[in-house]
């Protein structure tokens, strides 16, 4: 691209023919290499050179089988962490929780009934109709009744309540996130196995065939994304003024079947020095600066491709 940059550069300085408003310039574009994050063998190449893909349409693939036992694996691990915290979250099973469930009635019921008998026998010991020692016993009877609930709703409160601590819990949630994590990392990684248009375009070229190894960072293919094409041409010093960021050009090419309109998107803040040869007279005719136009007009083009570049009046 350096190279056919220097030769565009010095056919537009090579302007000798040309009138005040035109300047020669050539078609330019921002590929965008595509390459994988890992080292691997290309499984497949599921686009050819000069295809035009949409984006999210697949380029191509790498072998995952490593990504893939690394994914069940991580899969696995989180289901055994999340049934190890709902175990310890779930408390009893049901069937205990019935059958304490179950004593708690019982063992009220038998307090109710131990209650209303010592009120009854309390009511005839004030009548003098029952005896002390039968006043005792009720008494009895009524504190073991009241022992046994609270026993059978302790045990019942246990039962509901986590069997685990609450310190095990709380470390089991969080190596329930851990596993759930280390699955995401999973997935992700497996997900970079293969690569998909960031954009719709063109495949410019391909690098890479399937089978052959391809290392971490080598790009596998080129696209050139819709509306990645602008227009570079330089102007001279005089010419600088009438061009803004914004200005409308009008672009012309060999067999172009009519002028392309762009606008000025970019104007070098820098000059630079063109050969004595180009231009004479005052010294300031010899600065020029670069220029680059862009236009959704210009997508038919070829990197590369001779323009003229017209001022729009």
């Amino acid at each position: 691209m350096k190279t056919l940059l220097s030769l565009a550069t010095a056919l537009a300085l090579a302007g000798c023919a040309r009138t005040d408003d035109v300047f020669h310039g050539w078609a330019e574009a921002d590929e965008i290499r595509v390459a994988p994050l890992t080292t691997g063998v290309l499984t497949r190449l599921a686009v050819e050179r000069g295809q035009t893909v949409d984006a999210g349409t697949l380029l191509f693939t790498q072998d995952a089988d490593a990504e893939r036992a690394a994914r069940e694996e991580a899969a696995a691990k989180l289901a055994q962490a999340q049934a190890q915290l709902a175990n310890l979250e779930a408390g009893g099973r049901a069937n205990d929780l019935d059958a304490a469930l179950a004593q708690v009635r019982e063992a009220r019921s038998a307090q109710e009934l131990a209650d209303m008998n010592l009120r009854r026998t309390e009511q005839l010991a004030r009548e003098g109709a029952s005896t002390s020692q039968r006043l005792d016993l009720d008494r009895s009877s009524q504190e073991q009744a009241a022992a046994r609930l609270r026993s059978a709703e302790a045990r019942l409160r246990s039962l509901q309540t986590s069997v685990g601590r609450v310190q095990e819990i709380q470390a089991q949630r969080a190596a329930t996130e851990m596993a759930r994590a280390a699955l995401a990392s999973a997935e992700w990684k497996l997900q970079q196995r293969s690569a998909a248009a960031p954009a719709a375009g063109r495949v410019v070229d391909t690098y890479y065939r399937s089978g052959e190894m391809v290392p971490s960072g080598a790009a596998v293919l080129s696209l050139l994304p819709d509306g990645a094409l602008r227009v570079r041409f330089f102007i001279p010093e005089p010419k600088l003024a009438s061009l803004p960021v914004g200005a409308p050009v009008r672009v012309t090419c060999d067999g172009c079947p009519r002028p392309l309109d762009a606008q000025v998107s970019y104007v070098s803040p820098s000059p630079e020095f063109t050969p004595p040869v180009v231009y004479a007279g005052d010294a300031r005719s010899k600065l020029v600066y670069l220029v680059e136009a862009r236009s959704s007009a210009l997508q038919g083009l070829h990197p590369g491709q001779p323009l003229d570049v017209q001022v729009a009046r």
